[in-house]
């Protein structure tokens, strides 16, 4: 059975971390650094979701009421459809790629810190 625990260090024991109170987690909700936090997740997340979930429902659209549009031959047997439902998982691969690089750069720093400060008790 897997458990969340580290192994043990074969230094000795490590520190345990600081357990935060409630009123710490509340003053640091409301701190600025976590105010920029949070913005910078939500507004890089919400609109690439909002546009993702507007180009999929309008793929599904045309897939239903454009039957002529989707069945256009572009080469060979390779048609609108094909091309536009392959791009849904080239755009969804990408669209991982993109978060993965702005968590790393953007959001990642900053919930280090405040981690780190919330476990160290300061």
């Amino acid at each position: 059975m897997a458990t969340d625990a580290p192994p043990p260090s074969k230094g000795g024991a490590e520190p345990t971390p600081h357990a935060p109170s409630t009123e710490e987690f509340i003053q640091e909700q409301e701190s600025q650094e976590f105010g920029e936090l949070r913005h910078a997740h939500r507004s890089f997340a919400f609109p690439l979701t909002i546009a993702f979930i507007v180009w999929y429902l309008a793929y599904v659209l045309l897939s239903n009421y454009a039957g002529d549009f989707m069945g256009t031959q572009l080469f060979g047997n390779i048609n609108v459809a094909l091309v536009l439902g392959l791009a849904q998982f080239l755009t969804t691969f990408l669209i991982a790629w993109w978060y993965s690089r702005h968590a790393a750069t953007k959001l990642d720093p900053k919930a280090e810190a405040i981690k780190s400060r919330m476990e160290g008790g300061a």
